[in-house]
């Protein structure tokens, strides 16, 4: 393995998660590069299908009164916090497109409500209006940048999403570095920068980091 790799996470790890960096023996370092604000929801409906493409928004549901039917979300981690806490979950993709696929194909007729954050994705609220399905959107979370200024390069860098990436370029380059990206519309954020990018083969933490660490044994 290349001995000199370096890794900035754009989100701090947990324990188990940074020892698969640690027992590679690849340097890291890490910081919060968005902040996540769960608001306050004050109305108390009973929701028929429920979309969500992000852990924040379920939580910031969780701590609301909403009566939830059916959920439709990205991602396993997404869908266990669904089922942990006791919500059902419908449908389940990769990504917020190939979820508005499936509505579209499946659910034509249905009504949804999109919990999402204040920078949210284009991609399904587009594709579901395009295709004249009943969609209401509620903020429930806010993402406010914090950028941080690097005066070092890393062989690596990893995005969790589209808004860690523009929070990481506000003050940085990428250069040489390799985009470590969750899933393909980080991955999208990241190739308006650069061409070294590589996606997880499921959108979690932990196969960012096994993609890193791959790659730079793969440099031996």
């Amino acid at each position: 393995m290349n001995a000199s790799a370096s890794i900035l996470s754009t989100r701090k790890l947990s324990l188990s998660q940074k020892e698969l960096l640690l027992n590679s023996g690849i340097g890291y370092v890490e910081y919060d590069a968005i902040e996540i604000e769960l608001l306050e929801i004050d109305n108390n409906p009973k929701i028929r299908n429920a979309i969500f493409t992000s852990k924040n928004a379920v939580r910031a549901v969780l701590t609301s009164e909403y009566s939830i039917e059916n959920c439709f979300c990205v991602g396993e981690n997404t869908k266990k916090l669904l089922e942990e806490n006791g919500l059902k979950v419908i449908e389940i993709a990769q990504n917020a497109s190939d979820l508005a696929e499936i509505i579209v194909k499946n659910y034509k007729n249905e009504q949804f409500c999109f919990f999402c954050g204040n920078m949210r994705r284009e991609e399904l609220p587009l594709i579901l209006k395009n295709n004249t399905i009943e969609l209401e959107e509620i903020i429930v979370y806010k993402t406010s940048m914090k950028s941080k200024k690097f005066d070092r390069m890393f062989d690596g860098i990893l995005f969790f999403s589209p808004s860690g990436v523009q929070s990481y370029m506000m003050n940085n380059s990428m250069e040489e570095s390799v985009a470590f990206c969750i899933g393909n519309t980080t991955a999208s954020e990241a190739r308006k920068y650069t061409k070294n990018s590589i996606v997880a083969n499921k959108p979690t933490v932990e196969n960012v980091l096994v993609q890193a660490v791959k790659y730079f044994y793969k440099r031996i």
